[in-house]
């Protein structure tokens, strides 16, 4: 009996499927229709993907960043060079030739036009000192050299030459008081790093009457397992009043705002356009199963059940969904990933430049997408199509 059941199913499903390319117009509609929702819906999720990779790729957790307590951002914390002293002193800290991997920064926003539009942005100058490329290994200068200390000179991310005018190597910009020369271009493996510029932080303090303060410390630990050694000293200090956290944490909580807010448009997004489309897979199979009003009744006719057919539209409506997955899926790959771009950072309030992220994660949760919009859309005809009547069907043959 099983068997039979079995039989039938395979035997009608694959008569549907047949008789697909009977019926180009409707399929090709609702096929273009599912393939549009998937195609935004992966691309706008992609915005999110691709800047938190970005955030992802500069944290360590062998890296404790330390900001004033209280701040949850470097641009609104604080440090003393009495403070930044103690922290450098500070057990678990890794040591080469040179001395101690900690580099304490002064992080201030400057306005640079962007290259597509013309408008100001607002970009990252951060001041650093040269242990800086030490406590970051794998940030390389790619072209010219790192600036020299005690100059006004400026190396600059990939990402915010590509993405800004002005800072192509050899050029010179004036901020605040200061003409700076760009002597250097800096790759940091797509890291946020990229969107900044940076520059000696004993200039920039002069440049921006900061005194001798600070707004962070990183320093490169001995192992992961030394954080917490390092943040219980810290922490523990009278003296100071900071807050610890690994570099992975911190730039984990950086990108939450803005992949929350990008996923639940997208997805908002998604959903209008995925009623549209599943109105138009239903147009679609209450056609198909219109114009096999009379094959449907004849097999009823010789005995076979109900559910092969319900389950046949089915099957036709999903591989329609499925069609329109896959292409929705490949337009948003070959038009979106590694779109180079640059974004406002809630939380720095300055300028990040990543590119979009089309993963195999998002491309499998569009094509389920594409599934269930097709599903939705094959119910209510199926159910019709199983209750056709039989009689008034078989008088027009």
């Amino acid at each position: 009996m099983t068997f039979n059941w079995l039989t039938q199913i395979g035997s009608v499903t694959w008569l549907n499927i047949r008789n697909i390319p009977r019926r180009p117009a409707s399929s090709i509609v609702s096929v273009i229709g599912i393939a549009g929702v998937v195609a935004v819906f992966v691309a706008v999720l992609s915005i999110s993907a691709g800047f938190k990779a970005t955030l992802a790729t500069t944290g360590a957790d062998d890296v404790a960043i330390v900001l004033r307590n209280g701040a949850n951002a470097e641009l609104s914390s604080g440090l003393s060079e009495e403070a930044v002293r103690l922290i450098a002193d500070a057990p678990g800290i890794l040591s080469d030739a040179q001395g101690p991997l900690v580099s304490d920064e002064l992080f201030v926003i400057i306005d640079v036009p962007k290259r597509t539009t013309g408008t100001t942005a607002n970009v990252p100058l951060r001041g650093v000192l040269p242990a800086a490329f030490r406590v970051r290994p794998h940030l390389k200068i790619t072209e010219g050299r790192a600036f020299t200390p005690g100059l006004n000179e400026i190396v600059v991310g990939r990402g915010a030459a590509q993405q800004f005018t002005g800072l192509t190597l050899g050029s010179t910009r004036k901020w605040g008081p200061n003409t700076w020369q760009v002597v250097g271009i800096f790759e940091d493996g797509g890291s946020v790093a990229e969107s900044e510029i940076w520059c000696d932080v004993k200039v920039l303090q002069g440049a921006y009457n900061r005194g001798s303060t600070y707004q962070s410390v990183r320093a490169r630990l001995q192992s992961p397992a030394a954080f917490q050694t390092f943040k219980d000293a810290l922490t523990a200090d009278p003296r100071l009043n900071v807050s610890v956290q690994r570099e992975s944490d911190f730039y984990a909580e950086q990108s939450a705002a803005l992949t929350g807010l990008i996923n639940t448009v997208g997805t908002m997004v998604a959903a209008l356009m995925g009623i549209g489309a599943v109105f138009g897979a239903i147009l679609t199979m209450y056609t198909a199963v219109s114009a096999r009003a009379r094959e449907i009744a004849t097999l009823r006719a010789l005995g076979f059940s109900g559910a092969p057919v319900v389950i046949s539209v089915l099957a036709e409506a999903l591989l329609l969904g499925l069609a329109g997955g896959i292409l929705g899926g490949a337009v948003a790959y070959l038009g979106f990933n590694g779109y180079q771009t640059s974004t406002l950072n809630f939380q720095s309030f300055s300028q990040v430049t990543f590119a979009f992220a089309v993963t195999p994660t998002l491309l499998k949760e569009g094509i389920a997408y594409a599934l269930v919009m097709g599903l939705i859309g094959g119910l209510l005809p199926s159910i019709r199509a199983a209750r056709l009547p039989i009689t008034g069907a078989l008088r027009e043959l």
